[in-house]
């Protein structure tokens, strides 16, 4: 079970020094690069249908909101968190100072998966301050280590999926689904299909059918894109962040799809933020269902 003093780690990572964070991500990374060894270099994480689940949506550098989700899954058996884990907040190297250290602490129980803010190259969200924080906080240094964490980012998993129950994406599914290998290899497809992108930047709408995204990457996807791809993969509901909610959840797509967004303040300023916790081993629900196991805040 996940237990954290939260009080001594935030004190670890406020005081954490280059040399410090330097150890902490290269020893992660050689933890992840042996989970994608056994995965058969899978960006699919398939999660057992036992225990209790925390699962996390946007942090963006809101240390405060990430302690306080850690302190309310005390007792999770894993917990799940959906990418953009950077940017836009001020403790952004704190942020992925805990992450870091939750991956080191406990191993496979916690789950990275890469966000739109996590991107490769080509798809670099905008504005990417996460630089800034690292020199502002590090000097001369940060610029060495956030080389680090970008090179960390290519180590995330990017799904995730309770098999008959659920989908995990940072952002949406792709357009054209005919099979699980579609999803799970998407980033060796990259850029050749957009599989890749799709999951990173994509949004869910209502209707049929897709667009091109108004964030100049991925799609508006339809219902009918959604049902064909949880029909493919044998699950429920399709559980992603990407999007501020006023609620901090939001059900779309008639409880096919559950938005959920863990972070407060600007620039987004909804009124909550929120996390799950689900019992893997109940039986599936949609997304009316499941904002009845969220937490806001």
């Amino acid at each position: 079970m996940l237990s954290v003093d939260c009080e001594e780690l935030k004190s670890k990572v406020r005081g954490a020094s280059s040399a410090e964070f330097s150890r902490l991500v290269d020893e992660v990374s050689e933890v992840l690069k042996a989970e994608g060894e056994r995965r058969g270099g899978s960006g699919l994480v398939e999660l057992a249908a036992s225990g209790k689940l925390a699962v996390v949506g946007d942090i963006h550098g809101d240390l405060r909101s990430l302690l306080f989700i850690l302190n309310g899954v005390r007792g999770a058996d894993k917990i799940l968190f959906l990418g953009d884990y950077g940017d836009r907040g001020d403790e952004s190297v704190e942020v992925y100072l805990v992450i870091l250290e939750l991956k080191r602490r406990f191993g496979d129980a916690v789950i990275l998966l890469r966000g739109n803010h996590e991107g490769p190259p080509d798809l670099q969200a905008v504005p990417h301050d996460l630089p800034l924080f690292f020199r502002r906080k590090y000097g001369g240094e940060g610029v060495r280590l956030y080389e680090k964490v970008r090179a960390f980012w290519e180590l995330l998993p990017f799904s995730a999926m309770v098999k008959r129950r659920y989908l995990f994406v940072h952002g949406g599914v792709p357009t054209h689904v005919a099979s699980k290998e579609d999803i799970a290899f998407a980033h060796e497809m990259h850029p050749q299909r957009p599989n890749f992108e799709e999951i990173l930047w994509s949004d869910p709408a209502e209707g049929q059918g897709s667009m091109p995204s108004f964030r100049g990457a991925g799609q508006l996807f339809g219902e009918d894109v959604t049902e064909r791809a949880l029909s493919v993969l044998g699950v429920r509901t399709l559980i992603r962040s990407h999007e501020p909610c006023d609620g901090g959840v939001e059900v779309r797509q008639h409880g096919k799809v559950l938005t959920v967004f863990s972070r407060k303040g600007m620039p987004y300023m909804n009124r909550y933020a929120a996390y799950l916790l689900l019992d893997a081993t109940e039986p599936a629900k949609d997304a009316y269902e499941l904002v009845r196991a969220s937490v806001r805040f």
